[in-house]
C-alpha cells in the first residue's frame, strides 16, 4: 500500500496529538511522585490537631482552586484543545515539542504567552519557598500540591477521552491572531 500526503499528514497529527497530552500528563504525574512521599513523611510523623485541621483546610482549598478551578476549567481543556489542533493541523516542530505546545508555551495568543510563562515562573519560585520549610508543613503543603495536580491529571484524560467521542473541549486552542482562521490541509 503506497502512503500519501494526507496519510503522512494523518499519522503526524496523531502522534503529536498523543505525544502532547501524555507528555503534560508525564510531567504532571512526575511532581506527583516527587511530591508525594514528603506529604506522606509528614503524616506519617504525626500531626496536630492545628496540623490535621491546616492539612485538611489545605487539601480542600487546592482541590478546588487548582484542581477545579484552574486544571479542570482552564488548563486542562486548553491542553485537549491543542492538541485537538495539532492533531488536524501538525507541523513537524509542533509535534516534537507537542507538550510544550499543549502547556501554550509557544504558539498561542499574546495573554496565552504571558499567563503560561509567569505561571511557570510563580511555580518554581513556589518551589523554591516550600523547600525552605520544615516538616510538617512542607509535607502539608506538598499533599494540597499533589490532589490539585492529581485532580488535574484525571481532568485532562476526562478531557482527551471526550474529545476522542467527538466532544470539543469547552474552549479554544488560544492561537495567534494569524491562525484564527486557518483551513485544515486535508478534507
Amino acid at each position: 500500500m503506497v502512503s500519501t500526503a494526507d496519510d503522512r499528514h494523518a499519522w503526524l497529527g496523531r502522534v503529536g496529538a498523543v505525544w502532547g497530552v501524555l507528555g503534560v500528563l508525564g510531567l504532571l504525574g512526575q511532581a506527583c511522585a516527587r511530591l508525594t512521599p514528603r506529604a506522606l513523611e509528614a503524616i506519617e510523623g504525626g500531626l496536630s490537631p492545628l496540623q490535621l485541621v491546616a492539612l485538611a483546610a489545605w487539601i480542600g482549598f487546592m482541590a478546588y482552586t487548582e484542581g477545579l478551578r484552574g486544571f479542570h476549567r482552564r488548563f486542562s481543556p486548553r491542553v485537549v484543545a491543542r492538541a485537538t489542533y495539532l492533531r488536524e493541523y501538525p507541523r513537524p516542530l509542533f509535534v516534537a515539542l507537542a507538550p510544550l505546545f499543549c502547556m501554550s508555551m509557544f504558539h498561542a495568543s499574546r495573554r496565552g504567552l504571558v499567563v503560561a510563562r509567569v505561571l511557570v515562573l510563580f511555580i518554581v519560585l513556589l518551589v523554591l519557598v516550600v523547600s525552605q520549610l520544615d516538616q510538617p508543613w512542607r509535607g502539608i503543603i506538598d499533599a494540597g500540591v499533589v490532589v490539585g495536580l492529581a485532580l488535574g491529571a484525571a481532568s485532562i484524560v476526562w478531557y482527551a477521552v471526550q474529545a476522542l467521542r467527538g466532544v470539543a473541549p469547552p474552549v479554544p486552542p488560544d492561537l495567534p491572531d494569524t491562525d484564527a482562521t486557518v483551513e485544515p490541509a486535508h478534507s
